[in-house]
């Protein structure tokens, strides 16, 4: 569970289910949730699913240790984890490690950030990854195995322990997991990590300090200007920290809305662009000590209103989910960047 440097196993006593529950919960390994013992032979097959990874993490904040892959096997064991997933859970930890990511910020805010991971690929079939119906919710082992392990990793490796360094003001329901594969086969859009400069053929996970998903309702507009119109209303919230313009979000598209959109011949870019000129935030509802805050941080308004985006390419576009015409809109903690990381598959036994 926790590393240090002297030790790389704990030798606990036999217990029972309730009696391991205690336990972890009075060493504060657990979400709250229950957790599936670690023993050494389930850690031995975690390990043995990232065969070929060898490449050292970067310490984890704020306790700034390096992870071994025994400890990080560990939390993936008792968050659920198939060893099949581990490979997963090890490139959504490199993301959030990378500095744009900004782990120690978004773990210390009081905002209700938390990672979100995105997967595309090949492993979204292979792992039963949900995309479609459902897929920020409920019901499916690989959703909610590998976005726990990786909170699981922040809380017992890095000491991001809820109320002590994580300062959250309320939290979030995507602080146990927040998982979901990209819906490339309903996409009439290139598949995000294509467009990110990836193969097809490779998996990549995308990690982004965010909130939950926030639903986006149009089953009024039948074109794809009427339905961007729609998205731009709701994303242009004075109350969200993409106010502050310093950092992405995500448009998640509906299968049913991307094909409106694609019906109209509406690009990926041409969303984008649409999106940053026109979901911005009407000066009169701003208060006046909001915009002397953010004229001294050098944001000011433009037409009398607020860009919530710093470019047009950090409105990053996606398809998931299923029938319906829905699509969600998830904001970013503000200082964080989109990282995308390709999974390392395993190596051949």
């Amino acid at each position: 569970m926790s590393d240090t440097a002297e030790t790389e196993t704990l030798d606990i006593p036999e217990m029972d289910a309730d009696a391991w529950a205690d336990f972890v919960e009075a060493q504060g390994w657990t979400d709250g949730l229950p957790t599936v013992v670690p023993s050494e032979a389930a850690v031995a097959r975690m390990m043995d699913g990232a065969r070929g990874d060898n490449e050292p993490f970067a310490a984890i904040t704020p306790r700034q240790l390096i992870p071994t892959l025994q400890s990080l096997a560990a939390n993936a064991v008792m968050a659920g984890c198939r060893p099949a997933y581990f490979p997963v859970v090890l490139a959504a930890l490199r993301g959030v490690l990378v500095a744009d990511y900004n782990l120690h910020g978004s773990l210390a805010t009081t905002h209700s950030c938390a990672p979100m991971v995105m997967v595309n690929g090949p492993l979204r079939q292979a792992l039963n990854i949900n995309c479609g119906t459902n897929c920020f919710g409920q019901g499916w082992r690989a959703n909610a195995a590998i976005g726990r392990a990786l909170q699981l990793v922040l809380n017992n490796v890095g000491g991001a322990k809820p109320a002590i360094m994580d300062r959250s003001t309320f939290g979030s329901p995507a602080k146990y997991t927040f998982c979901f594969g990209e819906n490339e086969e309903e996409s009439p859009f290139a598949p995000y990590h294509v467009r990110q400069g990836f193969r097809a053929e490779e998996s990549v996970v995308t990690v982004m300090s965010a909130e939950p998903n926030h639903n986006l309702n149009d089953h009024g507009s039948t074109t794809g200007q009427g339905l961007l119109t729609t998205f731009a209303g709701a994303i242009a919230s004075p109350a969200a920290n993409t106010i502050y313009a310093k950092g992405p979000y995500f448009i998640i598209l509906g299968p049913e809305h991307a094909a409106t959109l694609a019906r109209d011949n509406w690009t990926v870019e041409q969303i984008q662009q649409f999106l940053y000129d026109t979901a911005c935030v009407p000066l009169s509802q701003v208060s006046v000590e909001n915009r002397r805050i953010y004229e001294e941080a050098g944001h000011f308004p433009e037409n009398d209103a607020y860009k919530v985006a710093p470019t047009p390419e950090d409105i990053h576009v996606a398809v998931a989910g299923g029938a319906g015409k829905h699509s969600a809109w998830i904001p970013s903690f503000g200082g964080t960047a989109a990282i995308s990381i390709r999974v390392k598959p395993p190596a051949a036994g």
